[in-house]
């Protein structure tokens, strides 16, 4: 064997790779690695073929692994991480907070990373928070490609893998709650503003959605469906979808939100549209963030439990931790929704006109 076929299969591969091995095996400076692994690459311009490199042979050799075993056999990292698509107001921000208050008080430190569903990020921070010695992840919306050597839960994720425990809402319960409402309220002409095709709520609770229709005997205008299409903060995904659906020229007299952010949005376009919410369009969002109660009107919404979702999903990971894993729950976790009536909905129109003939005559 040469010396040059030597150096690329270190001799320590099998034990535990240093970092001066790693570069020595890949060809690249320790800086370079250094930068990868500690998740400043991009800040250096270091190439995507390169950081896919050295992430993948400090797999296979097992360095991060290594890492992590050193730390946990001198002394327990205390540190989790956590996983979100964003940090801005809405359902990431709150579900740290209750992430937040589980993990304070039993003395973890974390780390939270944020990938706007980039998929080169959903592929590279579990490696990278592995090499900072986490003892678990919690992934809030946020899909992951395989199995990790720690303990790992999700919160709204609909792939369920054996490996990772979930936490989830009961959409079908949801969907039942919004549109039962709305049928209550007699409206039949429903617009539905569906979430972005990469949330892992999507599919989940607009499957919920048509289930229940059918059951209530609402019919689903393909017209009066339209999406979420990027990945704009705020209200401005929302304000887009009811330009869309205003501009088909299809009458609705409700408009089914995927989230509050986007039906307070919708709200805003309707309003400068000259559209009375609720006199003539009602409108529901979901979620039940912070300000769906100071919004004008305030916001009728499917209220998820995010802080609870946050405070089980921290509570389940410290028990994996502490835990063998066969001890580790064998079922997803369920939470349960809530309706929350203000003043963004009432009567569809078509009712309120009849009642007035009734009350004229």
């Amino acid at each position: 064997m040469t010396a040059k076929n030597s150096e690329a299969s270190p001799r320590r591969t099998a034990a535990r790779p240093d970092l001066k091995e790693l570069a020595r095996h890949l060809g690249v400076s320790q800086t370079t690695v250094s930068r990868v692994l500690n998740g400043s690459a991009r800040q250096y311009r270091i190439s995507e073929e390169t950081q896919q490199r050295v992430l993948a042979a400090a797999a296979k050799l097992n360095y991060k692994a290594n890492a992590l075993a050193r730390s946990l056999r001198s002394k327990r990292s205390k540190t989790v991480g956590v996983m979100v698509p964003e940090i801005s107001e809405g359902y990431s921000t709150a579900v740290l907070g209750g992430i937040e208050d589980v993990l304070l008080l039993a003395g973890f430190f974390y780390f939270v990373v944020s990938h706007r569903h980039h998929a080169d990020l959903l592929r590279e921070y579990p490696s990278l928070l592995l090499a900072r010695a986490v003892e678990g992840i919690i992934a809030v919306d946020s899909a992951l490609e395989e199995d990790l050597p720690i303990p790992v839960v999700a919160v709204s994720n609909h792939h369920h893998r054996p490996s990772v425990v979930n936490i989830e809402l009961d959409h079908l319960l949801a969907a039942r709650y919004a549109l039962e409402h709305l049928n209550r309220l007699h409206h039949r002409q429903i617009a539905f503003i569906k979430g972005q095709t990469f949330s892992s709520d999507t599919l989940a609770r607009w499957r919920a959605i048509c289930r229940v229709a059918a059951e209530l005997g609402i019919e689903i205008n393909p017209r009066l469906v339209t999406q979420l299409e990027d990945h704009g903060l705020g209200t401005d995904p929302g304000r887009a979808a009811t330009v869309r659906l205003l501009e088909r020229g299809q009458p609705f007299t409700a408009i089914f939100a995927f989230n509050d952010l986007a039906a307070i949005g919708a709200i805003t376009v309707l309003r400068e549209a000259g559209i009375e919410v609720p006199a003539q369009v009602s409108v529901i969002g979901f979620d039940d963030i912070l300000s769906a109660s100071t919004n004008n009107p305030p916001l009728t919404t499917v209220r998820q439990p995010l802080q609870e979702m946050g405070r089980a999903a921290a509570s389940t990971l410290l028990q994996m931790i502490h835990s063998e894993k066969g001890e580790w729950p064998k079922h997803p976790i369920r939470v349960l929704p809530a309706l929350i009536e203000r003043q963004s909905t009432a009567a569809s129109p078509q009712t309120r006109d009849a009642a007035r003939s009734l009350d004229m005559q």
